[in-house]
């Protein structure tokens, strides 16, 4: 793997860790840090890649309501990957 000089200490970690264990699901919303993690051959999802799997299992209400306060907590969610994830959601 290249030298990549510009991710933050967690998202190193993350990775270093998933590479020790093969068939780990890497959790990473960090553009560079996923890009990364993808070109090591490793399965990556996100914060809204978990909450759409538990609202697809009946854990989470609302959709819409979880980015809403992902927002409100600083996140910063575009609103085409928004609109995206509430259709998959079934919420649009």
């Amino acid at each position: 793997m290249p030298l990549i000089t510009d991710l933050g200490p967690g998202e190193t970690e993350t990775i270093g860790l998933a590479l020790e264990h093969p068939g780990s699901l890497v959790i990473l919303d960090d553009l560079l840090g996923r890009r990364v993690a993808l070109d090591a051959g490793l399965r990556v999802t996100g914060t809204l890649g978990l909450l759409l799997k538990a609202k697809r299992l009946g854990m989470l209400p609302s959709m819409a309501a979880a980015i809403g306060e992902l927002r409100k907590a600083g996140m910063w969610i575009g609103d085409r990957l928004a609109t995206n994830i509430l259709v998959e959601a079934g919420e649009r």
